[in-house]
């Protein structure tokens, strides 16, 4: 039945709301990162002499842009590993319009949802993004000692954590924090496997980006078909 949830998700990823949820996260993702890129570039400038004298050398000019530069090639590389995490943070604030399309599609006639206040979003977002970095960087200590298991940790500790979050946003619309936590601990195996698989393509570049909506999605209509047994 999982299987089911992710299908009508993918279908549904061409729907007008899912692709501005997209764009909202990947935007502000690439304004953070250039912010962050060009304030760095500019420290590393401004604390760096823009010349000094060496032994037999001489007067050295270029060090200070040279290191603007490095520093801009630094934080370039840095992004290809943030921009995922930090993509995921900024979707995640927006993750609410995703499950209200897919209701207003598949699950016409519900009751209208109170939209969670600005201040809930963003520090469910960041706690999601905190636990994220924190179990991964343990995730990552652990893999020199796993070897070839390494991908399989990986998934299974990004799994319990996507499908944690994820089922947890989608019952709270419904069933607020506390029932939410109930039903979610009532089929924790079967939200585990699901946001394993759904942790698959999150080292594929570009499609881990789609990876919050689609989650998003799959898990509302996970948690519509389990609410009814």
């Amino acid at each position: 039945m999982m299987f089911n949830d992710f299908s009508k998700s993918l279908a549904q990823l061409g729907d007008s709301r899912f692709r501005a949820v997209l764009l909202k996260g990947v935007g502000l993702t690439l304004g953070l990162l250039i912010a962050i890129t060009l304030v760095f570039s500019w420290l590393v400038g401004w604390v760096t002499p823009d010349s000094f004298a060496l032994p037999w050398i001489g007067e050295i000019t270029w060090v200070g842009s040279a290191l603007s530069w490095g520093a801009v090639l630094l934080m370039m590389v840095l992004s290809v590993f943030l921009m995922v995490p930090v993509a995921s943070a900024f979707t995640g604030i927006f993750l609410d319009d995703v499950a209200e399309a897919v209701e207003d599609r598949h699950y016409p006639g519900l009751p209208t949802v109170p939209p969670m206040t600005l201040w809930d979003t963003i520090r469910d977002s960041l706690g999601f993004f905190g636990v994220l970095v924190a179990v991964n960087l343990v995730a990552l200590v652990l893999m020199f000692f796993v070897g070839p298991f390494a991908p399989v940790l990986f998934w299974a500790v990004n799994g319990y954590l996507l499908g944690r979050e994820y089922f947890q946003m989608a019952a709270m619309r419904r069933l607020g924090r506390e029932g939410a936590n109930q039903l979610r601990a009532r089929y924790s195996g079967q939200i585990w496997l699901a946001g394993t698989l759904m942790a698959m393509p999150l080292s594929i570049p570009v499609v881990n980006l789609l990876i919050p909506i689609l989650g998003a999605a799959t898990f509302t209509h996970m948690f519509h078909r389990l609410n009814r047994t």
